[in-house]
């Protein structure tokens, strides 16, 4: 069933995706060039360090939203294997508002103090000159999207999630 919210988390999930394949881009590219310059021009870029350590921090953390939505996370299954579908779903349920609560208290507020503070304080890095709340701005990015996933995983039993292989696709 193609349900509307069901075509707006395929979007957002497209739009991840591309993120992540921008940011992997970025971050390679930059390596390569900071690796050229360094060893045969003997003039190494001082930008290109600071910029592949930003797409890594945007890389690593959207790569984490897209292993939640995906189900490629690290998990203990020892007790889920041995519940009835109900338990199961049950746990399903549990873990996804246990993921809810760290999304909002740690990664949605917390986040959101760190950009508020270094916005206040105008932190700039040292190479770029990009506002380091920019930088930041991801974490509660992330922590939304971790929540509406979360949301999504309570109202659709796992059977109707992306699996690793259909999200490659």
């Amino acid at each position: 069933m193609n349900l509307p919210i069901t075509r707006i988390f395929d979007s957002v999930d497209r739009l991840l995706k591309l993120a992540l394949i921008l940011l992997m881009s970025v971050l390679v590219l930059s390596i390569t060039w900071q690796v050229a310059s360094r060893y045969f021009l003997r003039d190494p870029s001082s930008w290109t360090e600071e910029l592949a350590r930003f797409a890594l921090i945007w890389a690593g953390l959207l790569g984490a939203v897209y292993a939640y939505r995906t189900h490629a996370h690290v998990g203990i299954d020892i007790l889920a294997t041995r519940l009835s579908a109900v338990g199961r779903r049950r746990l399903e349920v549990v873990s996804a508002i246990c993921v809810i609560v760290f999304s909002v208290s740690v990664i949605i507020v917390g986040g959101s103090n760190l950009v508020a503070l270094t916005a206040r304080l105008e932190q700039t890095s040292a190479a770029l000159g990009v506002q380091m709340a920019w930088v930041y701005a991801i974490i509660p990015v992330c922590g939304i999207l971790l929540v509406l996933y979360a949301l999504y995983n309570i109202a659709h039993p796992i059977d109707d999630m992306p699996t690793r292989h259909e999200a490659a696709e």
